[in-house]
């Protein structure tokens, strides 16, 4: 996607300007009806808020990269944009933006002295690096439709002292919610989990075989999920949910394999092997080995003889 510019949008109320909306009810916060957005003042553009913005898209004409991730919008989609993060929106040259769903922007002044305020950092959908998008069922679409035009009520009514409490209970609510949605996503997408286990056995193969290891060390989490093409909070729940482990856990699984293949087969010194599976001192792989599998090195070598 080429981004021929890049928008910071520093309010809200600068948002809703540069869409040609009414200026927002509130100034910290704000929910729209996506086909109230009649127009888009741009054809390719990356983006930065300096506010949180919860969507719920669908019939989206235009292309979406986030988290080196193109997407579609066929099925609702759900997407959690923190303050700072970049994204970017490419629109055929000629066409009009459409779509339908809900937006909710919520600057970080809205959360100021609530538990929310620290609790949304949790989130790991929040998480720039983590970040993929939420698919929604029907029913799913319809309980956050439901929440978000609750929200809509209470933000076009009278501002009172309890209003805040209020959009801030139903913000909780709307992300427990997701939390849930993205479990069972990882749950129904078993089949699609079985082939990134499958694809990260064989990259760990690769690596373990080659003289990276020896180079470069472990390969990182991150190498892993780039090597995918994945967000390694994806990558990592996804094997949760297919194995109960971590991607670190499964990266030194298959560093003991290969540590117990040497010992047993090979009349290498513990110093030797370490050193060939990237290690710089010994007693860290040695530490590491009997943490996983309650021996030292050389007791699992006496154990063949």
């Amino acid at each position: 996607m080429a981004n021929t510019q890049l928008q910071r949008i520093k309010t809200i109320s600068e948002y809703h300007q540069i869409m040609g909306l009414p200026k927002p009810e509130h100034p910290l916060i704000s929910v729209l009806n996506f086909e109230s957005i009649k127009g888009f003042p741009f054809e390719s553009i990356s983006l930065v808020f300096d506010f949180y913005s919860i969507s719920l898209k669908r019939n989206f004409n235009a292309r979406m990269k986030y988290g080196q991730q193109e997407y579609d919008f066929d099925e609702g989609i759900m997407f959690f944009i923190s303050p700072g993060q970049v994204f970017g929106i490419e629109i055929e040259k000629g066409a009009a933006l459409t779509h339908s769903g809900w937006l909710l922007l919520i600057h970080p002044d809205f959360l100021w002295n609530t538990p929310l305020a620290k609790k949304i950092k949790q989130y790991e959908y929040f998480n720039y690096s983590v970040n993929e998008a939420l698919y929604l069922s029907e029913k799913e679409e319809t309980t956050i439709t439901g929440m978000m035009h609750n929200m809509e009520q209470e933000y076009r009514s009278n501002i009172d002292k309890f209003s805040q409490d209020i959009i801030i209970a139903q913000i909780e609510l709307l992300l427990t919610y997701s939390e849930r949605f993205y479990d069972r996503q990882f749950i129904t997408r078993k089949i699609a989990n079985h082939k990134i286990l499958h694809r990260l056995e064989e990259i760990l193969m690769e690596y373990f075989n080659s003289d990276t290891l020896m180079k470069k060390g472990l390969p990182t989490v991150q190498y892993i999920a780039e090597a995918l093409n994945i967000s390694p909070g994806y990558l990592s729940g996804s094997l949760k949910a297919l194995t109960g482990k971590s991607t670190q856990q499964h990266i030194h699984d298959f560093l003991i394999e290969k540590a117990k293949e040497k010992l047993s087969t090979t009349g290498l010194s513990v110093s030797e092997i370490a050193y060939e599976l990237g290690f710089e001192h010994s007693q860290s792989f040695s530490k590491l080995f009997k943490t996983k599998t309650n021996l030292s090195p050389l007791e699992f070598r006496h154990s063949f003889n």
